[in-house]
Parts: structure tokens; sequence; C-alpha cells
């Protein structure tokens, strides 16, 4: 079957083009002029760009689309902001789902609350435990019943890669940090196979509709209470279930070493052949987040002191990542703070730049640090939605590093300018998946002025502007770039390439600037066919 493609632009490897694309039998047969590519098949059906540009199928470098599914089907906190409507949302799924045994669920957002915490007091209402993951899934909020069935009281000792938030009497308030959300997510109703079936169906469906045809998932194991997603992605990948191109980030179980070798290779072995998924990557993740004071910093906080956590001891992590780089594993490393970031880089010195390692978050990077990323063959996995001034970043984030460290936030541009390869991906559910919000921020380093916090005083004043990269540049980071870490035949458009396309409805290319959020997907293909159409 032959589809042209019509009446518009084209975002191509070379720039943005006033072309038409013929696919044939789900191939990018030719690029070039509408009527010669008409003559080349007289039989074809027409797509309309209507004035929009045409673009490769994005591809998400870092998300987590099992948990996001679930957490949708729960008790959904993303969609609200503030602790009354926290509440109320609580307050009316449990009134809708009597009888079940937990509130479980998340998505409430650390600047709701002053000092970034909530209180097991404000669940007490409820007559179950509750158990409701942060938005970044770095902390837990639970009332006293579920920390009563935990057993954790003001003598239980912290895990060693986390942290029970205390009173100043040491008694338990109802937020885990980082590992020991374990101590109470581990109690929770597991999902059942179906239910992680459908989590990934819901999930894919969605990201299809923001014209994400491809992924990679950035943990595939069991973590903070999460069910181990590996089978869920085997037998969508063997049953056809699964259309996106997917590469699955093996969990590194940092209460292990070199002994979980051997399970990582036998996890990867059981997706080869596989056409949808593949178990090439294994994730690290370093350490935590800023607002918590669990990301691994060189210097101590300010206000508070302490230098965070290095989830997985520095001294031991080069000789695991030389190991799984000489077993032809991708490394994808967590590393928000600047110590984190310099651990990952250290560990990554000598490796081969052709098993494609990357870094993402990269929250903070020491100047110095820039150059290496380039010089190493090191990709920077952004997740630009966060580079803004934001609630959290305003209140809780700057007020904690004080400068100059403030100021090595996100830095897009010099690392662009030092030549480093760039990928890109969203973090959902910490953060809104839609790629073209995230471009927006990354050319802007401004709020999408369709988002939650729109109204925060300055949601519109860029922050650290001259990190801003082109749109040109970071929509290649959402393309051919994330394509790229993940091995992935498609990500641009050129002949012998998968149809995996995008239609925008306008050409964002043509707006202002502070206007490319506006830009939705009209319709999705997956080797020539329509997986979503609005």
């Amino acid at each position: 079957m032959n589809i042209l493609f019509r009446g518009g632009r084209v975002f191509t490897p070379e720039g943005v083009r006033g072309a038409a694309v013929l696919v044939s039998d789900g191939v990018i047969a030719a690029v070039g002029p509408e009527g010669e590519l008409a003559r080349r098949a007289p039989s074809h059906e027409t797509v309309d760009l209507e004035g929009g540009l045409l673009t490769p199928g994005f591809t998400d470098a870092h998300l987590h689309p099992v948990q996001a599914g679930l957490e949708r089907a729960k008790c959904d906190l993303s969609e609200v902001f503030g602790l009354d409507a926290y509440l109320s949302t609580i307050h009316d799924y449990a009134a809708r789902n009597p009888d079940k045994e937990w509130i479980d669920g998340g998505g409430w957002d650390m600047s709701a609350f002053p000092g970034g915490l909530p209180h097991r007091d404000h669940l007490d209402f409820l007559d179950r435990p509750a158990y409701l993951i942060q938005r970044d899934h770095h902390a837990a909020w639970v009332n006293t019943r579920a920390l009563e069935l935990a057993g954790i009281t003001k003598d239980i000792p912290d895990p060693a890669d986390g942290r029970i938030e205390r009173d100043a009497g040491g008694v338990p308030t109802g937020v885990l940090h980082e590992g020991a959300m374990d101590l109470v997510g581990l109690l929770t109703p597991r999902p059942t196979a179906q239910d992680l079936d459908d989590a990934l169906a819901d999930a894919q469906r969605h990201l299809f509709s923001l014209g994400i045809t491809g992924w990679q998932d950035a943990i595939v194991g069991s973590y903070a209470g999460s069910q181990d997603q590996l089978p869920t992605y085997l037998s969508a990948a063997r049953e056809g279930r699964l259309r996106a191109r997917v590469v699955g980030a093996l969990w590194w179980d940092r209460t292990r070493g070199l002994d979980q070798i051997g399970d990582l290779v036998e996890r990867r072995a059981s997706a080869e052949g596989l056409d949808r998924f593949s178990a090439t990557s294994v994730k690290i993740m370093q350490d935590g987040i800023t607002e918590n004071f669990t990301a691994a910093t060189l210097e101590p906080y300010c206000l508070c002191g302490g230098t965070g956590l290095s989830y997985v001891d520095p001294h031991k992590l080069k000789e695991y990542v030389a190991e799984l780089d000489r077993l032809g594993f991708q490394v994808h490393f967590h590393a928000i703070g600047e110590r984190a970031v310099r651990e990952a880089l250290d560990s990554l010195e000598g490796t081969d730049p052709a098993n494609r390692h990357h870094i993402a978050h990269l929250q903070i990077i020491e100047p110095s640090d820039v150059p290496r990323f380039a010089a190493l063959g090191v990709t920077a996995n952004l997740q630009p939605l966060w580079a803004t001034h934001h609630a959290q970043m305003d209140e809780l984030t700057l007020p904690y590093l004080g400068e100059p460290r403030s100021s090595w936030q996100y830095p897009f541009k010099d690392l662009l300018d030092h030549g480093t390869r760039l990928c890109a991906g969203s973090d959902w559910p910490v953060s809104n998946a839609d790629p073209l919000q995230g471009m927006h921020v990354a050319v802007n380093r401004t709020e999408p002025g369709g988002s939650v916090h729109a109204g925060y005083p300055t949601a519109q004043t860029p922050f650290l502007p001259g990190q801003r990269i082109d749109l040109a540049t970071a929509m290649a980071a959402y393309t051919s770039g994330s394509a790229w870490i993940n091995r992935s035949p498609a990500g641009a458009i050129e002949p012998g390439r998968p149809a995996d396309l995008v239609v925008l409805d306008r050409d964002p290319f043509e707006l202002p600037p502070e206007d490319i959020w506006t830009t939705r997907v009209r319709m999705t293909f997956v080797d020539g066919e329509a997986v979503h159409t609005r």
C-alpha cells in the first residue's frame, strides 16, 4: 500500500523542508516534490497535512509507562494540585472503591506542602491504609494505619538507601523517602498479570496520542513496591500487542553487586529475537533528588547540610560498569546531583562508546564535567520540562542549592556547544509525557502556557535563559537522538526507514517560540499504519 503525505512541511535530518513523503508497504520510499512522488505511485492514499508539520515518530528515552498506566487506574492525584484538591480526590476515590483493601496511587507534588512534606494525619480520615507515591517517585505519603501495618515506629532505623521522615521526637510523620518506600510499598496489593497488561495497553494508547512511537522504559524490575514489568513486555511483544519500539532498562539492584550480572544476562536473553522489545540496557540509579536532600552533591546543601546519597558505592561502581560494558550492555544512569554525575562519568571512563551509554536527568553538572560527555562518548538524556521556574524549583530547590550551584542546572546549551550527543524524554508519570511541551521548555526555559503551574508568579520568567537550545535541536533529541539510543531503525524521515510518523496540527517552526506548546498531534503512524487519529 502507498501513502502520500502532502500539503505541509517535513522535518528531515537536513532540516525543515517543503516536500511530500511517499510511504510504500510501511517504509519511507521517497521525500521530494509532490507531483514527482504522485507519478511514481499513481495508486496511493493521501494524507493532507493541512499546513502542519510531518515529523518522525518521537522516542521517549526515559519513562515508566507500566507504572503510569497502573497509577491512572488508581487514585490519581497528577491532574490536581494542593492539599484540599488531593484530599477531595482521595475521598472520592475511597467512596467509589469501598472494597479496596488499600488506597494506593500517587502523583502528589512536594511544592503543595510546607517544606515539601505532607503528614500522615491528613490521611487518617481513611478507614484503610494509604500509600500514595510522590509525583517523581522518590517518596511516598502514608497514613498511620500503613505505618502500623509495616511496624514503622520511632525505634526503627532508616534503611541504608532511604529515610523515614520524623518529627522532633523521632516519631514517623508519614513520608518515606527512597528505599524506605519499600517498607510499606511491598505490603500493598500486587497487581495481577491482567492489571499489568491493561496498564501497558493504556499507556501505549496515551503515548501514541502524543506522537510517541518508541521509548526506553527506565526501570524494568522491582522498585519502590512496583512489580517487575519484564513478563508484561515479553507477553505483549510475543502476542503482537506491543506496537511501539521499546527497550527495557533492567533494574540494577543496589543491595547487590556483581553477583546479579548473571541474572541480567538471562533477563536480556529472554527478549532476544523479539521484534518490538529488547532488554539491552541496565538502569543504575546513582542518587535521589534535590528536594529531599538525597541527590549527591559535592558541597553540603544550604540550610540543612549533608551531601546526599550515592546509592552505589562509587569505588565499586567502576567495576560494575566495566563488566556491564564488556558484556555489551548499555548503561542508563539516573544522576541528579553534581557528585552523582561525576561518579557516573568516572565509571564510564574507558568504556566502549558503541554501547551508547547515557546519563539521565542531569539537573546539576559541575562546569568542569560538561566537556567530559563528548570526550567519553556519553549521551546526555534530557528531561527538559524540569528546567523552569516552577514552584518546586523556586520554593524547594533554589534555597537548598545556593550559588553558584543553582546556576549549574540543566546546562543544555553548554552540553551542545561541547559536542555532546543529546536524547530526550519525560520521566512520565513524573511529568507530562508530551514531547512538544518538553521542546517548548528546551527552547524557552519557561512553563508551557497550558500547564498546571502556568499561573505561578515566575512561570514565564526564563530559567537560566543562556541554556536555551533551538527547536530543531530539541526536536532532533526527541526523534533521531532518542532513536539512536534505542538502536531503533526509525527516528528520521529518509528513504528506507520505517514509516513511524507524526502529523502535527500546525508547524511549530512557523510559530513564535512562546507558542510552541500549543502544537498538537493530529495523527500517529507506526509502519505506515495509523495508530492514533484525533
